[in-house]
């Protein structure tokens, strides 16, 4: 099985230091929606994994992020393609989980959900925590510039990081090389 997992805020959607609260602020990255419906197409399972500690401070509550998801998932379709399943951790970062990114616990669910191994899986993100994560499992750490990546740039990227300028270059690579 061909299975891509990204992260949701900076990687598909724009983020926002002030959170994604409503289906409003929740705006996909120009190709970022095309670019999961051609993997899709191609053959590929896409994933996602999403820190969403939003839930958690009360800033949105669970039918708002289950909006959002909804809309993610209709737009791949209107592109002739299928997401994956999408795990969120709703937990705020001193609740001690082991969900929240740079803990690997999404990835873990993900990983049981399709009975595949981790090692080696594409983890695409654009902060720290998410190339942590990756590691932690033996993904590969796929770094994008988009949302906070170019940040996460500026500071030192674990070796072996693939950097791309976002995820339709991600994509394109994938698909290219598959």
């Amino acid at each position: 099985m061909k299975l891509l997992i990204l992260d949701r805020d900076g990687v598909i959607n724009y983020d926002s230091d002030a959170y994604i609260k409503s289906l409003e602020e929740w705006i996909p990255i120009p190709g970022s929606i095309e670019a999961i419906a051609q993997l899709s197409r191609a053959g590929w399972t896409v994933a996602v994994a999403t820190n969403q500690s939003g839930l958690a401070r009360g800033y949105y509550d669970l039918p708002t992020l289950d909006a959002m998801h909804t809309r993610l998932h209709e737009l791949v379709a209107e592109q002739g393609g299928e997401l994956g399943l999408i795990v969120f951790c709703p937990h705020g970062p001193d609740e001690g989980c082991d969900c929240r990114k740079p803990k690997p616990g999404m990835l873990k669910t993900i990983a049981a959900h399709y009975r595949v191994a981790l090692a080696g899986l594409w983890f695409v993100g654009d902060s720290r925590g998410d190339l942590e994560a990756a590691l932690a499992v033996d993904c590969q750490p796929v770094l994008v510039k988009t949302g906070k990546g170019q940040q996460t740039l500026g500071n030192a990227v674990p070796a072996g990081t693939l950097i791309f300028d976002d995820l339709a270059a991600v994509a394109a690579q994938l698909l290219h090389s598959h």
